[in-house]
């Protein structure tokens, strides 16, 4: 069946800032109280959008979640206006209080994991949102992130849209961040592909923690209704790990037939890689791109973020096309690789680069901002059309962005009980522009 694959870019928020919530995320921590630019940040990503969008690629967006997230401080115990539970907040548990401000769901690759109807027992798309609880700021995001997909994607003809999973620390689960889909094209049947960093009956005594579970892996591959022959579930390497690889796709990243790793992104290669023939066996032929870690070390494909790249399909060009960060440009060893990438015969054609700095600064690259969606025509038809990105959305955002977002915020701005009003005003404009109805966040709905 045909079928193309979609990006829907998380909106930065305008809390976006640098709070160093992230325990693992090497970039978070460098940057913890710098001052961030909501402005810039919130731009680059309708920037990035805009240049696939223009591409011809189809190009959506997943809207920011309310922050500060008020609902969750009055949950533990704050009481007031709601202006007062955020002066309340910040002054007696400023941490607390941070953590309730992130920015974090402009991360949509941590969204959910999907699955597209053509490897489902039903013949639906499958989107699972993520229930996040490695770390505190985004473990208040499933069920925002569960009645965003559904208001994107409605109706159960066509999606079945699952709430987190158990908010059990068996089922961590990070969205599809630990998860790629191999096919030979985007419409047919493909391999899906699971990472996970720990088992949940298993001692984990690491630098880093390991956020992904086996066992969430394998319940999502079930409530999606994988088959179990093409499905394959393999554990990232605890080298990666202990580097700062805190997400799989910070070590790889696959598109079609094509999967792009360094060499220490799993813990068995060799065990994972003929997993992946086996299940493509009568599908497809695999194509693996392995980058020897004497080319490019780990410490070095995880700061520039060589892998949180966009592997695309992209119009017209037999070869694929990685959209890289900036960084990878300015770093020699990812730098020179990129260029012989290019050089040769390879599945990969083309490296071009995107100014995701803002985003960057706190771990994520130009991957992380994105979830990625396949759909059928049918499928492509009913996604509300509020959410998907041509020149009237990307003026009216670009504008909304300029009216009502800081040009800099500092950790002690967070402070300020005037962010709750602003952050407000401009989500409930978005919802209007957006198509997204009145009663979206909480706060709409009094």
């Amino acid at each position: 069946m045909s079928a193309i694959e979609a990006n829907f870019d998380g909106l930065v928020g305008p809390t976006h800032n640098y709070a160093g919530l992230s325990e693992g995320n090497l970039a978070s921590a460098k940057n913890a109280g710098n001052t961030a630019a909501p402005r810039a940040g919130v731009l680059e990503g309708l920037a990035k959008a805009k240049r696939l969008a223009d591409a011809g690629l189809v190009q959506g967006f997943l809207p920011p979640q309310e922050r500060p997230f008020i609902p969750g401080l009055r949950a533990l115990g704050f009481t007031g206006s709601d202006r007062e539970v955020w002066e309340n907040a910040f002054r007696k548990a400023p941490v607390l209080a941070r953590n309730m401000a992130s920015a974090s769901a402009m991360w949509a690759a941590n969204a959910a994991t999907v699955s597209p109807s053509a490897d489902t027992a039903d013949g639906r798309l499958h989107m699972s949102a993520a229930n996040l609880l490695s770390t505190l700021h985004r473990s208040i995001e499933g069920p925002q992130t569960a009645q965003a997909l559904r208001a994107i994607f409605p109706g159960p003809d066509h999606f079945a849209i699952h709430d987190p999973l158990p908010f059990q620390s068996a089922y961590a689960d990070e969205g599809a961040a630990n998860h790629v889909r191999l096919c030979a094209e985007h419409g047919a049947p493909g391999v899906e592909l699971f990472v996970y960093g720990r088992d949940a009956f298993e001692t984990w005594d690491a630098r880093f923690p390991a956020r992904q579970t086996r066992q969430a892996c394998e319940a999502l591959a079930r409530r999606h209704g994988l088959d179990p022959d093409t499905v394959v579930i393999a554990r990232q390497s605890r080298a990666a790990i202990e580097a700062g690889a805190f997400h799989n796709d910070v070590v790889c990243v696959g598109n079609g037939p094509v999967l792009f790793f360094h060499e220490l992104a799993f813990e068995d290669t060799e065990g994972t890689l003929d997993a992946i023939r086996s299940a493509a066996k009568g599908l497809f032929d695999p194509v693996f791109v392995e980058v020897p870690d004497a080319e490019v070390p780990i410490g070095d494909a995880i700061s520039s973020y060589l892998f949180n790249s966009q592997l695309l399909s992209w119009p017209d060009e037999d070869r694929m096309v990685l959209l890289a960060p900036m960084e990878t440009a300015e770093t020699a060893s990812t730098k020179a690789y990129c260029e012989k990438l290019v050089a040769g015969n390879g599945p990969i054609g083309r490296v071009e680069h995107a100014d995701v700095r803002q985003s960057m600064r706190n771990g994520g690259g130009p991957a992380c901002l994105r979830l990625r969606v396949v759909l059928t025509e049918a499928e492509r038809a009913a996604v509300n059309p509020g959410v998907i990105l041509d020149d009237r959305l990307f003026a009216a955002l670009t504008d909304w962005a300029k009216t009502h977002y800081r040009e800099s915020l500092s950790p002690a701005d967070l402070a300020d009980p005037d962010l709750v009003d602003e952050s407000r005003v401009a989500l409930d404009a978005l919802t209007r522009i957006m198509d997204l109805g009145g009663d979206f966040y909480d706060f709409q709905r009094g």
